[in-house]
């Protein structure tokens, strides 16, 4: 260990020097991976709708989406927008591709989320409302939704710590996000150990921030 150059590992003093550069890419991550969440998860609630729905020309879409989304990569998804679409005349900016694709993307892994948590409420539930007269939208929005709120948080919350890390793909679209700052600095520096240990601890500081967050969240629908 003591032959070990440490320096050549991480260099404190060159991390120092970029974190300021590198953590300018921090607004790109953020909005990809929460702004993808939100948008996936009222696209995830609508689809776990349909993939429950009684008729088949809503069941069948909503299945076959999502079984194509959760079966490719998402790096394919993403250069399929960015890059293929423009052969057919439609063309995306880097961040509204990424933008468009991690929500399309997890909005399948939450319509799943959410179809297990709506079906894990007892079913007497939804009895006791139709016999107080609720229509099927106040049963769904009142009595269901903030029961299956409760169990679906943690694996909600999981989705969303692996969207934060997955946002580093934006970067191979061109996305000025954290990790491509991290590429060019250590691309200048020669030094890519020491930009991508430091880049790796900012992502580790977003999801501790995300998974305050969730342990608030269990606190108060608990």
């Amino acid at each position: 260990m003591s032959e070990i150059e440490w320096h050549h590992i991480f260099d404190l003093s060159l991390a120092i020097e970029s974190f300021p550069y590198i953590l300018q890419g921090i607004g790109y991550t953020v909005l990809i991976s929460f702004g993808g969440m939100g948008i996936g998860l009222v696209l995830g609630f609508l689809l776990a709708l349909c993939r429950s729905s009684k008729w088949f020309f809503l069941k069948w879409p909503a299945r076959i989406f999502i079984s194509y989304m959760r079966g490719t990569p998402m790096l394919v998804f993403l250069f399929l927008l960015y890059f293929g679409l423009p052969n057919i005349g439609i063309q995306f900016t880097a961040v509204t591709a990424a933008l468009i694709g991690f929500s399309l993307h997890s909005s399948a892994y939450m319509a799943e989320i959410n179809r297990s948590a709506l079906e894990a409420v007892d079913k007497g539930q939804w009895e006791a409302s139709t016999a107080l007269g609720l229509s099927y939208w106040q049963t769904m929005l009142f009595v269901i939704l903030p029961q299956a709120t409760r169990i679906a948080i943690p694996p909600l919350s999981n989705v969303l710590l692996d969207l934060i890390k997955a946002s580093s793909l934006a970067a191979m679209i061109t996305v000025p996000d954290l990790f491509h700052r991290a590429k060019v600095v250590g691309g200048r520096e020669f030094d890519y150990m020491t930009v991508y240990i430091l880049v790796g601890l900012i992502y580790w500081g977003i999801c501790l921030i995300a998974e305050a967050w969730q342990s608030h969240l269990e606190k108060r629908f608990s």
